[in-house]
């Protein structure tokens, strides 16, 4: 398993507990430092409180949708720079993929993702920047 993600912090954020059950699960045996959120709120006091490397975000969400959740955890931040943001949803809409790619979502998935894609993304946005 790679070491990529070991004590990365890593944000699940998605209103269908199966979902988020099954993406922790994924992912805690990489080592990451897992944090869950089942509601858009959650996730923004979440992110605030622990400064996250990666939030993998649902769009759908009570309290405060993933676009406003969005919208905050990436204000004033460039693209490049934590927390990355792997969004999913099951809007299949090409504008909300260019809206929250506008936002600052480093990845765009429909759902259901295949959690192999899921990892590898996470280990690419994670990974350490090439040396040159």
């Amino acid at each position: 398993m790679s070491s990529t993600l070991e004590n990365k912090r890593i944000l699940i954020v998605d209103d269908d507990q199966d979902i988020l059950t099954t993406i922790q699960a994924v992912f805690e045996p990489t080592g990451a430092i897992i944090d869950i959120a089942n509601n858009g709120n959650k996730a923004v006091e979440l992110a605030e409180k622990n400064s996250p490397d990666l939030i993998i975000l649902d769009m759908m969400l009570p309290g405060r949708s993933g676009f406003l959740v969005l919208e905050k955890v990436k204000a004033r931040k460039p693209r490049n720079e934590k927390p990355f943001v792997i969004m999913i949803t099951g809007n299949q809409g090409k504008r909300h993929q260019m809206y929250a790619e506008s936002l600052g979502a480093n990845e765009y998935f429909n759902k259901p993702v295949k959690l192999d894609k899921l990892m590898a993304t996470a280990e690419r946005l994670l990974a350490p920047p090439a040396k040159a």
